[in-house]
């Protein structure tokens, strides 16, 4: 399995398309040395900044689905 160092450089766009949300980005991919200390992961950076606004347009994204939604499932009650 392949890992990698991955920094986000900048946000361009999110959108939601049938069920799935697409997020634009500029990023930085550089290979990761793995270390012996357990299962291999990449790593996602991005600075402090870019986070918040990732989650803030994330909630909007995910509230303009929920309204999409009928009713009844809305509630949380599946």
């Amino acid at each position: 399995m392949k890992t990698y160092d991955i920094e986000v450089q900048r946000l361009r766009s999110i959108r939601h398309d049938k069920g799935l949300v697409e997020v634009g980005l500029d990023l930085l991919v550089l290979p990761q040395k793995t270390s012996d200390d357990g299962m291999p992961a990449s790593c996602l950076r991005l600075p402090v900044d870019h986070a918040r606004s990732l989650l803030l347009l994330l909630k909007q994204q995910i509230a303009e689905l929920d309204k999409l939604q009928p009713r009844s499932r809305r509630s949380g009650r599946c």
